[in-house]
């Protein structure tokens, strides 16, 4: 049940205007009053007798009570609360008991005999509006001071004695909510989501991985957005607002929202936090700061997963185990390479990683704050992966993105256990959300690898099969049985020979992987093992099927990443790290 506070207004009379009116696009019905301040307020809805103003000669009589220079200007508070949409609809008496308790706990009427004037109309199912006269029976002002945090407080305790869906406590740090205008005029336009939705979402991805404010604004400019600049007299970039080209309201104009208003993080000075970094400064494991070396370029995006991967890894151990600020960075990053992964990824992947995206936005920012410079490896991870430009969703691109989806999945779990610790329910909510989001990108992006794999697999000998099935008893003897039973074992084994022909300890190796992670949150274990071991060993992604003329630039990518990967050194290659 989700309390709104409206801004206060000066015109009781055009807010019953609306209230009992048709709405925007006639979704207004049947509006009538579900309760006021004596229980017997003139109902304009169900009696024809009785007009709007009426309601509001009633409602503003306390006004009468001040002269004019001790009236106040914005006498007018507004009130709704709504329902879940999976919530059972309430009955007019039950409405009506919650309006009750929405003026008590707020100050608005409570309960002292002379509390404010006020009304409460249903005129949906879902939901109700409350509207008062901010002045009291006595003629003084209501306290209510805080009143969208004592709303929020008796929702909570309102969703628990009804049995309705119980919404996790915020913190305050939550993007803006669209509007119901907004999300009207998203609905009348064909939009999927609303402009200011659209909007956070484009600035998000301009500034996953850049690097200053020329690039951040030339990204915003290349996505197609009307951008306007706050420039001091220096020359400096001071602000901006952005709007969507075809977004206009009732005078043509675009309707532009600043940085600060689609989400905290997103105002200039925010931004520029991310890339006003050490050079090289970066964090272990345990927390300490590590002199960071050169890395080289990428050579496509297949190279740029590898890294990231890499980058991944590295970050999953802060969560676990770095202090608050520098896990708080490493979850903040991490956004910006679902945003960049979403953007580069291919079609059939797309979709569901610009959800994982969408929804891991809430779990990247709280009242924790990050400590810059920790997170440089993950946000230079989202600059490769935008500047290698986007991934076929075949070959080695496409075993390498289900790679990267793979550790970011374990990624978010880390961040949604590192949240509930804290009790950031909003924030953990929306990390575990964005695991769904990316086990559904992984089937599709995994696909095609694995069933080459498994087809290997299927064709080695049966003395090698049977030697990786004795190393997986011997190295997972509480998981062999389970393992063995999954359709990517043949994967897994075919890997495990792969490391073998390599030059690898596949003893070793596997024990290494396993040890790793618990297995408790994976669908399938060896699709697990399968990714950390060829990451771990330099394998490509996708083998080359027998016969099969590889991807363009396929075998040119995974030849070099190996060297690549040797070349930065133990810091940013977790295998060499355990």
């Amino acid at each position: 049940m989700i309390p709104r506070i409206h801004r206060q207004g000066s015109n009781t009379l055009g807010l019953l205007h609306y209230l009992y009116g048709k709405g925007t696009h006639e979704e207004h019905i049947n509006p009538h009053l579900v309760a006021s301040f004596d229980g017997m307020a003139p109902d304009p809805g169900r009696d024809p007798s009785v007009t709007k103003r009426d309601l509001q000669h009633l409602l503003d009589q306390p006004l009468s009570l001040l002269d004019a220079d001790h009236r106040p200007g914005k006498h007018v508070w507004h009130c709704s609360v709504r329902a879940a949409p999976d919530d059972p609809v309430l009955s007019d008496e039950q409405w009506g008991d919650i309006a009750r308790r929405m003026v008590a706990a707020t100050g608005i009427d409570p309960g002292d005999g002379a509390g404010c004037r006020w009304a409460a109309v249903r005129h949906a199912d879902d939901h109700i509006h409350i509207i008062a006269t901010l002045v009291r029976e006595d003629g003084r002002r209501p306290d209510h001071h805080r009143s969208g945090k004592r709303a929020q407080a008796e929702c909570r305790l309102i969703e628990k004695e009804l049995g309705l869906h119980q919404v996790a406590p915020g913190d305050g740090t939550a993007a803006k909510r669209a509007t119901s205008a907004e999300r009207h005029k998203a609905e009348r336009t064909g939009r999927q989501r609303p402009a200011r939705e659209e909007l956070r979402e484009t600035v998000r991805r301009a500034v996953a991985g850049a690097g200053s404010d020329e690039e951040f604004i030339d990204r915003l400019a290349a996505a197609g957005l009307l951008i306007r600049k706050r420039i001091a007299p220096s020359g400096d970039l001071l602000g901006y607002k952005v709007a969507l080209p075809d977004d206009r309201n009732g005078e043509k104009e675009p309707v532009f929202y600043a940085g600060s208003t689609l989400a905290p993080d997103l105002s200039l000075p925010r931004i520029r936090e991310r890339w006003a970094l050490p050079a090289k400064a970066a964090t272990s494991a345990d927390g300490s700061e590590r002199e960071q070396p050169d890395l080289p370029d990428v050579t496509g995006p297949a190279f740029a997963r590898r890294r990231a991967t890499a980058a991944t890894w590295q970050a999953l151990l802060v969560i676990d185990h770095g202090d608050d600020g520098a896990a708080t960075a490493q979850i903040a990053a991490a956004g910006e390479v679902l945003d960049a992964l979403a953007k580069t990824s291919a079609a059939h992947t797309r979709a569901e990683l610009r959800e994982a995206a969408f929804v891991f936005e809430r779990a990247s920012r709280s009242h924790v704050r990050a400590v810059r410079g920790h997170d440089r490896a993950l946000r230079q991870a989202a600059r490769d992966l935008v500047h290698s430009g986007p991934a076929l969703g075949r070959g080695e691109d496409g075993a390498t993105t289900a790679m990267l989806i793979d550790m970011a999945f374990f990624l978010a779990i880390a961040a949604a256990n590192w949240h509930a610790k804290k009790h950031h329910a909003q924030q953990a909510a929306a990390a575990r959300q964005a695991t769904e989001h990316l086990r559904a990108a992984y089937q599709a992006a995994a696909a095609e690898s694995m069933a080459v794999l498994r087809q290997r697999g299927q064709r080695l000998a049966p003395r090698a099969r049977q030697r990786q099935a004795d190393l997986l008893h011997e190295v997972l003897p509480e998981l062999a049985a389970r393992v063995r039973a999954e359709p990517g074992w043949p994967a897994l084994a075919a890997t495990l020979d792969d490391a073998r022909k390599a030059g690898h300890d596949p003893t070793a190796l596997l024990t290494e992987a396993a040890g790793r992670r618990e297995f408790d949150t994976a669908t399938s274990i060896s699709d697990v093992l399968v990714w950390r071991l060829r990451r771990s060993a330099h394998l490509p992604a996708l083998p080359e099927r027998p016969h099969d003329t590889p991807a363009r630039g396929s075998r040119r990518q995974g030849a070099s990443a190996p060297r690549a990967r040797q070349s930065q050194g133990g810091l940013n290659d977790p295998s060499r790290r355990r």
